[in-house]
């Protein structure tokens, strides 16, 4: 069973878009935020892409989230579960906005306040909408360090 996330962002007006998508190399069960990660997926078929990517799309949509949302799904013999959705920036957020250069959090605080996608400036490109989505022709790897990481009953300095 493989892990794989998806940064998507939603508007008031219902425009929805993925930033970007990303793999957990470490199998299940080693939280996200301490995976190694890649972005953009290695192992995903388009098919199995575009069904996530549909996925998620359809999940902000239904559960009306406005902002930046992280999706995760487990994915194993073409069939996904969905293992967790965060309604707000997370970890990955941090990772996704370093990688494609799209402000997940500056983005979803202008949708805090009533904009739309339609009407943020992209910062990248300064000629069009935050609305498209970035696309990006290189690998991104986030490797933990272990300085984080503890044993039961272990202070973390």
């Amino acid at each position: 069973m493989e892990g794989f996330e998806y940064e998507v962002m939603r508007d008031s007006g219902d425009t929805c878009i993925t930033i970007c998508n990303m793999e957990n190399v470490d199998p299940m069960g080693v939280h996200t935020g301490e995976s190694i990660v890649v972005t953009p997926s290695q192992t995903l078929s388009d098919v199995e892409h575009q069904m996530l990517r549909s996925a998620s799309i359809r999940i902000i949509r239904a559960l009306r989230i406005e902002g930046g949302c992280n999706i995760q799904f487990a994915l194993k013999n073409g069939e996904y579960r969905v293992i967790e959705v965060n309604p707000r920036v997370s970890r990955s957020s941090a990772l996704a906005s370093k990688a494609t250069g799209y402000p997940i959090a500056r983005i979803s605080a202008k949708i805090a306040i009533g904009m739309r996608l339609s009407e943020i400036p992209n910062r990248v490109t300064n000629e069009t909408p935050a609305s498209f989505e970035p696309t990006i022709d290189y690998t991104v790897v986030k490797i933990r360090d272990g300085r984080l990481t503890s044993s039961p009953g272990q202070i973390i300095p």
